[in-house]
This record gives structure tokens, sequence and C-alpha cells, in this order.
């Protein structure tokens, strides 16, 4: 495994410990409170994170407008927490690696469950750092 795809402990503390500008693929509206993709990114904005939504199939999320897909970035964020079905993980893998280089995240987050590894190797040859199957929200918490 590429070592930009993070597994240790001490690295996921940093890139949590360091984030501010986080972008959040999948986010959703406030219409299910409840909801990971609602509710971790909430979390987030609360701890002082500006969160960027992104997300083609709504308009807002946590009071600001959401961009329709990561093209759209205008700057590298911190963190990209990705919720999406593993099996749009390599379409999203094109997408960033179609970035120039100052506008691809440093960290791509891959939220609990979503597992794509020749992806990540993918992302983390092109120089980015990948964390698979962890919810960014409980470190956040751990870490804050």
């Amino acid at each position: 495994m590429h070592p930009l795809v993070i597994e240790d402990e001490t690295t996921l503390a940093e890139i949590v410990r360091s984030m501010r500008t986080v972008a959040v693929f999948g986010i959703k509206d406030g219409s299910r409170p409840e909801e990971p993709a609602y509710d971790i990114p909430r979390m987030l904005q609360q701890l002082g994170r500006d969160v960027i939504g992104i997300n083609p199939t709504i308009s807002e999320a946590l009071g600001r407008p959401t961009l329709r897909e990561v093209g759209e970035l205008t700057v590298a964020v911190d963190v990209l927490d990705v919720f999406r079905r593993i099996a749009m993980i390599p379409e999203l893998a094109d997408q960033l690696l179609a970035l120039p280089p100052e506008r691809r995240p440093r960290t791509v987050w891959l939220q609990s469950g979503i597992r794509h590894d020749a992806s990540a190797e993918r992302l983390a040859a092109a120089g980015m750092r990948v964390v698979q199957d962890h919810c960014l929200g409980v470190y956040a918490m751990r870490y804050r």
C-alpha cells in the first residue's frame, strides 16, 4: 500500500487537528438532520471548520450554496470528506486527478464503509493522502 494511504492513528490525528477547510462530497440538506451526510458536516462547522458542500441535487446546505461537482473547487481544501457509494469512487478519483494539482484536496477521506484500494492508490500516487473506511466525525470529536 502506498505510504500516502493513511492507516496510523498519529497521522489521522494530525490530519484532523490541522484541517481548516473541509469539502463534503455527497452532503445532504437539513431535511433529514439525523443523516450522517448532514450531521457530520454540521458538527464540523460547529467545531469551527469551513465546510463546502458538493451535491448536484441540492442548492444549499448548512446555510451556503453547494457546488455541483468537485471540479468547481477553486482552491485545495484540507480534506475532501466523501459520502458516496463505493461504485462511485473510481469516477470521483478520475475527477480529482483531472483537477490541476493546486486545486486538489490534500486529503481524501472515505467515510465508514467506503473503501476502494485501486482508487486510493491512484490518488496517493498523485500526492493526495487517502483515508478509507473511517468516520471523520468520530475522529473530529476525538482529536478536536
